[in-house]
């Protein structure tokens, strides 16, 4: 995992609070890293984690981001029983293997991806999304074994692929072993285009560094970033820190890579599954539809 990615990981902080109680249950409130509004965390569920007053995106796990874009129960979700293993017996602050341990019995995942065959707007795709609240999201061999079987089965089904980003990058704890799924998802990515000739489509969002963002996530037919993002290799405090001089304002951000060419658009939360099927029509050259047909699209 970069520096960067580790920071925010480790820094941010959700704060949580008791309301009155009403009915004898208590509400929990979330303040907004952003503006600083409190929040009740059912209503900005219900807003896809953004907040309404300042329109900053909330991290959003795994498994929600799949089901905010697949179609209603069409979701098959693949390789949930995969899980890491202590190859090195690595140990930095405490064993690698409590690390795993304690993670997966925290949020009741075996790692930080999630994968599911699904349809976009009545689309097939083979869809993956990284979950950063497991170890910053940062990409091991389980990972990149998930993100490569996302695209072998794209290819097999001759259908498109997507996966949503949000990692520190690459897993220290597990050493060259982590830094080869680099290579590995690049190739299997390879494959989709070549031998399936499908269209991949990446979704950067905060944060998107270090081994993740140089290899797969910024390979896109389209990228597509969410706003604000943070998204390098590695972070603007490291590079500064590094170099020695101070950085242009906003460098890294979504905003500053779009400005550089280096993605394709930026795109609102709730505008991406809408902004996705057009991208997807046009690629596969299927007739684009409305954004009230798809709204009522099955």
């Amino acid at each position: 995992m970069s520096t960067e990615g580790r920071r925010w990981f480790e820094q941010r902080k959700e704060f949580v609070a008791r309301a009155p109680e009403t009915d004898g249950t208590p509400e929990r409130w979330i303040k907004c890293p952003s503006c600083g509004e409190m929040l009740f965390d059912e209503s900005l569920a219900e807003r896809m984690d953004v907040c309404p007053h300042c329109q900053h995106h909330f991290p959003v796990d795994g498994p929600t981001r799949i089901l905010q874009l697949a179609d209603p129960d069409s979701a098959r979700f693949h390789d949930d029983a995969l899980a890491p293993v202590d190859t090195l017996a690595f140990v930095d602050s405490k064993p690698y293997a409590k690390r795993i341990e304690a993670t997966r019995r925290s949020l009741s995942r075996n790692d930080a991806f999630v994968s599911a065959s699904a349809r976009l707007d009545g689309l097939d795709v083979e869809m993956g999304s990284f979950d950063f609240r497991f170890m910053g999201g940062s990409m091991g061999s389980v990972v990149g074994e998930m993100i490569t079987r996302v695209y072998e089965r794209a290819t097999a089904r001759g259908v498109p692929a997507i996966v949503v980003s949000a990692s520190g990058g690459a897993r220290m704890q597990e050493g060259v072993l982590s830094l080869m799924q680099m290579a590995k998802t690049c190739a299997a990515l390879g494959r989709l285009k070549d031998e399936a000739r499908m269209p991949y489509i990446s979704v950067l969002t905060h944060p998107t560094t270090g081994g993740v963002a140089a290899s797969f996530a910024m390979l896109g037919d389209v990228i597509l970033a969410e706003p604000r993002a943070l998204i390098g290799f590695a972070g603007p405090r490291v590079i500064q820190q590094t170099i020695g001089s101070k950085l242009p304002d906003g460098f890294q951000t979504s905003e500053y890579l779009l400005d550089h060419g280096m993605v394709d658009h930026i795109v609102h939360r709730h505008a991406l599954r809408e902004t996705m099927s057009q991208v997807l029509r046009l690629l596969l050259k299927r007739p684009v539809r409305d954004a009230a047909e798809a709204a009522t699209s099955p």
